[in-house]
């Protein structure tokens, strides 16, 4: 893995195992962990169980050779949809933390609300939305057909899997980083933010290259659901989602200090 300092300029290719990275010229913020903190951070796994495992042994292998007192692991959201196995990837979740010893934090995505939300039957666009963006294919890998009625989807996902998907939280908050899936609403307090915006944000969050929060003027918003070609690293926001759903590679980011490392598989 690649080190790099989260402070200063930087206009550099960056080589991590498996493929380069290219950062994007900024003046990096100085957000730190606390001393003894190392937080492993994945994005967008969109279905992809087997690459996800894959993830979690370099991470295991990490650990082990770089013990630390304090771990914790992330998932930004989007587990599911458009890959191959989504029932997998969230079975493997619903079993408790995937690596022995490391708390583990999965934050929902836009794409586990569309599921949530075409479950429920309260909005039939919203079920349509969530069939024509990979949630035929999520009902496929757990033996359902799109095509069957509602009652058959629910009685084909196992009870631990919907726990799971009904408890990711919105966001989570460590020192100087604010972990979330798709962004925030610059100018508006983390409170007052709608799940609209911390789900599916875009254009007016990437754009933004001053105060994200101003009630935390300096912290930094971790994030994926647009997906780069490889990781983006701004002074406000760092972007991972690297396209695992749409046949690119998944980034692992480790936070530890004031440095970033990185790695994919």
């Amino acid at each position: 893995m690649m080190e790099i300092p989260l402070s200063g300029p930087i206009d550099i290719p960056v080589t991590v195992p498996d493929g380069p990275a290219r950062l994007s010229p900024a003046r990096l913020s100085t957000a730190r962990l606390s001393p003894g903190r190392r937080i492993y951070v994945v994005a967008d796994v969109h279905g992809h169980r087997d690459t996800l495992a894959r993830l979690h042994d370099r991470i295991r292998a990490d650990l082990h050779e770089r013990p630390v007192p304090q771990p914790t692991l992330v998932h930004l959201g989007d587990l599911i949809d458009r890959g191959p196995d989504s029932a997998g990837t969230v079975g493997l979740l619903a079993q408790g933390p995937p690596i022995a010893g490391v708390p583990t934090i999965n934050l929902m995505g836009n794409h586990e609300r569309m599921m949530l939300t075409a479950l429920s039957g309260r909005d039939p666009a919203a079920t349509d939305q969530w069939l024509d963006n990979g949630g035929d294919k999520a009902l496929r890998s757990w033996g359902v057909k799109s095509s069957a009625k509602r009652k058959h989807w629910l009685a084909g996902i196992p009870a631990s899997h919907l726990v799971l998907l009904n408890g990711l939280a919105p966001y989570w908050q460590q020192d100087g980083y604010l972990f979330v899936h798709a962004g925030v609403r610059p100018g508006i307090r983390l409170l007052a933010q709608r799940e609209a915006d911390l789900l599916w944000i875009r254009d007016s969050f990437l754009h933004w290259n001053g105060v994200m929060l101003p009630e935390a003027p300096h912290q930094v918003i971790v994030h994926g659901h647009t997906p780069a070609p490889e990781p983006v690293l701004k002074a406000n926001r760092i972007g991972l989602d690297t396209g695992a759903g749409k046949g690119g590679r998944l980034t692992c980011a480790v936070f530890e200090g004031s440095a970033l490392r990185l790695f994919q598989q």
